[in-house]
């Protein structure tokens, strides 16, 4: 058990990150649950008898950058654990030719993640603070025609948390990111993905609960083995993938 350690975790209504806040819970901390959908989350927390004693759900917007300092002041206690689990999906081909679904994945998984976790590790009276989590995607790996756009910001946020690793590393803060396959979620109903592939979010979440000192996490044994295939794969036969 944990003497009311406070874990933050922003964009808190995805499936993952509300399986993470169960994990948590039963592990003795004590939750911030920020989103722009807080009424979804207080139903959710209902539905699991989860009380308001033990998880504080608050109005998070990632892409609203001029409130995020005064959002993390009015926190009632600074985290000892930061989470980062703000998602938004937007096909490629429509992305593509709709600026604006591009420009809010990059706000939504680059620019609000820089913007609110820069506010956060940059203030030092905060002496609780141990760990960052960034969820992020098996996309980011190697650009693909089928999903560069969103890939790329996943890719950024992959980027940041490795520099940000090395930054906290002298005060003992430790920073892990999340790089998943195929989960099954709100986010991707109605997609055309293999079912021998598909993680359910519960999963996802105890492999990033679970996380002791890895930088990079890849849940399932198959995209541990896709991840490192990726990496590896020459560039003209990467061309040829979906």
């Amino acid at each position: 058990m944990f003497d009311k350690k406070t874990v933050l975790i922003l964009g808190a209504n995805s499936d993952v990150a509300k399986e993470m806040i169960i994990l948590y819970i039963q592990q003795g901390y004590d939750v911030v649950a920020a989103s722009r959908s807080t009424s979804a989350l207080q139903d959710f927390l209902r539905a699991h008898n989860i009380g308001g004693d033990r998880v504080k759900v608050v109005y998070f917007d990632a892409t609203a950058f001029a409130t995020h300092r005064s959002f993390y002041e009015s926190l009632p206690m600074k985290p000892a654990i930061v989470v980062y689990a703000a998602g938004f999906l937007k096909n490629n081909e429509e992305a593509l030719r709709d600026w604006e679904g591009a420009y809010q994945m990059m706000n939504v998984h680059y620019c609000g993640a820089v913007s609110i976790l820069n506010i956060i590790v940059t203030d030092t009276n905060n002496k609780a603070l141990e760990r960052v989590i960034g969820l992020s995607s098996l996309s980011g790996v190697r650009g693909r025609k089928s999903n560069f756009i969103y890939g790329s910001t996943k890719s950024a946020f992959t980027q940041y948390l490795a520099g940000l690793r090395q930054y906290l590393f002298s005060r003992g803060v430790r920073v892990h990111v999340v790089v998943a396959g195929y989960i099954r979620s709100k986010m991707t109903v109605g997609l055309d993905l293999p079912e021998s592939l598909m993680l359910e979010p519960s999963f996802i979440a105890r492999a990033a609960v679970g996380v002791r000192r890895a930088f990079i996490i890849v849940p399932g044994f198959k995209w541990k083995m896709i991840y490192h295939i990726l990496r590896l794969l020459p560039e003209q036969l990467v061309a040829r993938l979906p």
